[in-house]
């Protein structure tokens, strides 16, 4: 989820804005908020983009996370087996 780390300062994004063009980036939309939410209810969690990210993942992703912990519950919940690497 872009949001989560795009800040705007124009010299300081400069390393994530080259790598937008090789990230497919997804809308959060009705059908993803749904399927996130089901997710959350699943792992008794509360955080929507970290429940998306789960849900757009697949069994082996490496996902970048400041919060493995609760990416781990989700995946748990979700059954996917993630590589969260803590940054």
């Amino acid at each position: 989820m872009l949001g989560q780390v795009w800040r705007g300062d124009h010299g300081h994004q400069a390393g994530l804005a080259r790598l937008l063009p090789a990230l497919d980036v997804q809308p959060l939309d009705e059908t993803l908020g749904r399927k996130a939410g089901v997710l959350l209810g699943a792992a008794g969690s509360t955080d929507v983009i970290d429940a998306a990210v789960v849900v757009l993942s697949r069994d082996g992703d490496d996902i970048l996370t400041s919060d493995p912990d609760d990416l781990q519950a989700l995946a748990r919940a979700a059954g996917r087996h993630l590589e969260l690497i803590a940054v």
